[in-house]
This record gives structure tokens, sequence and C-alpha cells, in this order.
């Protein structure tokens, strides 16, 4: 188990090492929470996330063999170990699954240099993480754990130290991302020895919440399902020696939907100035739903988002704030008929962003996809209202259906 000494210990080995990332307070949401919340910056690292300091406190301690290091990774702890790599002067091979952005990947090859080779492998992290074992049973290579470490755990832990000694006080809650537990059961290792008073609470995506569901399991277990979009926690199952250290600890876990998270890392940008990946902006966003009139530390944990993602995050942002809908109507083929259903369905504040035909199945009729943008959320009655008076077959295509998940 790690505890408090430990996590000072590679505190000290760590200095110098990582960046001590600025802790900042926000005004947006302090303002939206009538609390006093806090931003520690972990996007700010020499990797853009806390993950190299529980890599390299794990490097700086191996006797490596001639087979070096390898690690499987969604994309920001292969980047902490290809840091680490290049300055330990370490061979290392990273796994990587499909998932990963092409902007993390080419970071990794990068931060690595001829020190690390990049190898990408099935569809999640956890498929990268049987092909970098079998890797190490094949070669000797030592494994660096991306979470399910003591050193690795320790490491992460330090983000805690940090914390209080910046604030120059004890926070009354410390809100952190959970993909495979390892910041979580750092921070509770320390704060849970040194400042037992701190609320501490992990916070999941809803389409991973590995950790929500060891915890009802009481031991860790694997999800049948797995959304990717948080790439950063999008982690089949929590580690086994990260989940006694959460679980004894106390924390409260929460979970928030992918729309959410896409909402709040477009204020982080527009408002905050703050280019924040998916997992990164996990702890911001379950802040602006907690308790109020409490002085808030929100770890964010990673800035490694890739700027093509952001018209997918724009997408399911606003499907999640109930301005985007899509609906498939049954256009007569009739002249006019276009025409009459931009006048007499659409509202003023209404915008056509997609229109498609689907297939055309007889002379009479043909079928389009058609998404609708509208400018208030209260619009949307009027709209449904308007659809059933016009002699248009229309069905919406429901948010939880494939078609949906297909058109995002």
């Amino acid at each position: 188990m790690t505890t408090a000494d430990d996590v000072e210990k590679a505190g000290a080995l760590l200095d110098g090492v990582v960046l001590r990332t600025p802790l900042e307070r926000n005004e947006r949401l302090s303002a939206r929470t009538g609390g006093e919340v806090w931003i520690k910056r972990e996007d700010l690292q020499a990797v853009r996330s806390y993950k190299l300091r529980g890599a390299y406190n794990l490097m700086a301690q191996l006797g490596v063999s001639a087979g070096g290091v390898v690690c499987a990774s969604a994309g920001n702890h292969a980047q902490g170990v290809a840091y680490a790599c290049s300055a330990l002067r370490i061979h290392g091979r990273v796994y990587l699954p499909r998932t990963t952005p092409r902007q993390k990947r080419e970071r990794i090859a990068a931060i690595g240099g001829s020190w690390v080779e990049v190898v990408v492998e099935g569809d999640a992290y956890d498929d990268a993480q049987a092909a970098a074992l079998e890797f190490a049973a094949k070669t000797g290579a030592e494994v660096v754990p991306a979470f399910d470490d003591p050193r690795t755990v320790a490491g992460q832990g330090t983000v805690a130290c940090e914390i209080i000694d910046q604030l120059g006080r004890v926070p009354d809650r410390v809100v952190v991302p959970v993909g495979g537990g390892g910041l979580l059961a750092g921070m509770a290792a320390w704060l849970g020895s040194r400042h037992p008073e701190v609320s501490l609470v992990g916070v999941e995506p809803s389409g991973a919440a590995s950790m929500t569901a060891a915890l009802a399991a009481g031991e860790p277990v694997a999800l049948t399902e797995l959304d990717p979009f948080v790439d950063g926690a999008a982690v089949r199952q929590v580690g086994s020696v990260t989940f006694p250290l959460v679980r004894d600890s106390g924390a409260r876990i929460v979970t928030v939907e992918a729309g959410a998270v896409c909402v709040e890392m477009l204020d982080l940008y527009q408002r905050d100035g703050i280019i924040a990946e998916p997992a990164g902006a996990l702890a911001t966003t379950a802040v602006r739903e907690l308790p109020s009139d409490a002085l808030t530390v929100c770890v964010l944990s990673g800035g490694n988002n890739d700027v093509s993602r952001y018209s997918e995050i724009l997408e399911r942002s606003l499907v999640h704030e109930g301005l985007k809908h899509y609906f498939l109507v049954d256009f007569p083929q009739e002249p006019g008929m276009l025409r009459r259903f931009l006048d007499y369905v659409l509202g003023p504040d209404d915008d056509i962003t997609l229109f498609e035909y689907v297939k055309r199945n007889n002379r009479e009729t043909g079928p389009a996809l058609v998404g609708v943008e509208i400018g208030a959320r209260a619009d949307l009655d009027g709209l449904l209202t308007r659809m059933a008076a016009s002699p248009l077959h229309i069905e919406t295509v429901d948010p939880a259906s494939a078609l949906f998940r297909f058109l995002l």
C-alpha cells in the first residue's frame, strides 16, 4: 500500500524534474457555485499532464534490464514514460489504443525521440495493456504501469502536496478525475494521513465508470461496455493497487455525461483560455453540480486535446444542452415541399445544419435526415408542435439510438 511517506519521498525525487504547476482561482466556477474554486493546472506540466510524476518516480527506481521498459497508455502516461526514457537514457516501447488522438501519438514520438518506439494496438486501453504485457513476457522488458503500481501511485500523489503548499490552507474539497484510479489513490494516501478533514471527490465519465462498478462489486471488475470518448479515463477495469486505497479513503465517486464534459471544455476554452482534453475537464465539469459554499480545488489533469476533435466536441455540447436535434422527414416528391418545410415548420431562430437524403424508395416520397439547431432549449416544444401539424411524416432521432451514435 502506498503511504504518505512514499508520496513525500516521491516529491523529493521529482524535485527539479516535474514542473510545480500553477494553482489558479477560477472566477467563472466560483461565481457559478457560490464558493471558492481553484484549479490545479496539470495541463501545464512538461508533458501537459500529471502522468509524468508517476512514470518518472517508478522508472528512476528501476534496475532496468537489457530489455528496457514497456507501457500501455491512452496517451498521457506514454508521454510521461517517453520523457523519463529520454531523461534517464532508457529504451522504451509504448502501446496505444487506436482511440488515442494523433496529436498525442506525435507528441510521444517527439518527446521520446530515439529512445522510444510507438505501437498502436487495439480499440481501448485494456487491449494495449494486453499487448504490452505480452511483449514484456517475451523480451523481459520492465512494465511501467499507467496506474496500478505503488510507485506510480506515489508519484501521482505529489499533486496533493503541491496543492496544500500553494493554497496555504486546507481546502474543504478536492475534486479529481478517475480513470484507473492512480491519481485519486495517491492523493487519498497523502491527504488521508496528513489532512483527513479534506473531502475527496472522484469523477468518472458515465460511459467508463469502472471505479463506480468496482465499489459496487467490492472488487475491481471489467466493464462490458466502454465509451472511448473521454480517452484519458476510458479504462475498463481499475487497478488492484488503486482500488483499496480509493475504497478505504471514503472518497465520493460521481459520474458525468460526455456531453456535459464537452460543454465544460468549451467554457474552459472560450471563457478561461484553457485547452483541456476530455479527461482533463472531468473535475471542473462535476464541480458545477456539487454543493456550493465550499473551498474547492479541481485537478485539471491534462491538456493534450487534438484540435480536430473540436467539431465533435461542439456537436456533443449542443446535443447535451438540448439545442441540436435530428429528424427523419419523409418528403413527398412534389414541387415546393422543402420550401413549405422551411416556411411553416422552422421557427425564426431555427437553423438547418444537416440535410441529406437517405434514399429514394419510390416516386412519391423521399426520406431525408435533417439536423436542426434551435435558438433556445424552450424552442423545442414549438418546433415539435409545428412538425406534428404539418402534412409531413417526421420522426425524431432518439439520442440513445444506434443511428444517433452513428451521427456523432
